[in-house]
């Protein structure tokens, strides 16, 4: 695995949970990190040293409020610099804690990137948050790389956004539990370097 030579940013999303395991939508329940999710949190560590290529500490850590974002961040040798909400999850609302198939028994076809969420959020007000966050990020890239620990749909958003696409774009962006995205530039353009980096073989 060859290191990234120019400062990047990195997005870590956070290790398993009881929840993400069978497909329950986790926003603001801070559910923790199981016993897998603990030691995939540990491999991320060594892959993003590997993918970054140094053990200097990066220029910006940020991480999500919610405590297996944060847990993810220690088990990886992180420490945040910030806590924001900015990178939380995005908001279910009343479908928090529910799983895909369990929302369609009432709302066919539905996924959180085409239909509405009753009290969360919508895409354009993720898509603010997403901004802003890599407004942070940009701005750091001068000093080194930025390393966000977060949630699996934001994340997505995150990427779509970096290369200009809509929040929705997400939808076409995988990303497992510790699944690494690493977002830099081609001569001035941004460009998704890697996408969905696993932890296995360091398990």
């Amino acid at each position: 695995m060859a290191a990234d030579r120019e400062p990047a940013v990195y997005l870590i999303r956070h290790g398993e949970t009881e929840w993400s395991a069978t497909g329950k939508h986790t926003s603001y329940t801070d559910v923790p990190l199981t016993g897998d999710g603990e030691r995939v949190a540990r491999a991320a560590g060594a892959v993003l040293a590997r993918l970054r290529g140094t053990d200097e500490r990066p220029a910006l850590v940020l991480s999500s409020p919610r405590r297996r974002a944060l847990r993810t961040a220690e088990l990886a040798g992180l420490t945040p610099d910030e806590v924001t909400d900015e990178l939380a999850e995005w908001n279910y609302g009343e479908y928090e804690g529910l799983t895909t198939p369990e929302i369609r028994r009432t709302v066919d076809g539905w996924t959180v990137w085409t239909h509405p969420v009753p009290g969360g959020e919508e895409p354009a007000r993720v898509a603010d948050r997403a901004d802003a966050v890599l407004a942070r990020a940009r701005a750091a890239l001068s000093r080194g790389d930025v390393v966000l620990v977060g949630h699996g749909h934001f994340s997505r958003v995150l990427t779509a956004r970096w290369i200009g696409l809509p929040a929705t774009a997400g939808v076409h962006f995988a990303l497992e539990a510790a699944g690494i995205v690493v977002l830099g530039h081609e001569r001035g353009v941004p460009q998704v370097r890697r996408l969905n980096v696993p932890p296995w073989g360091l398990v």
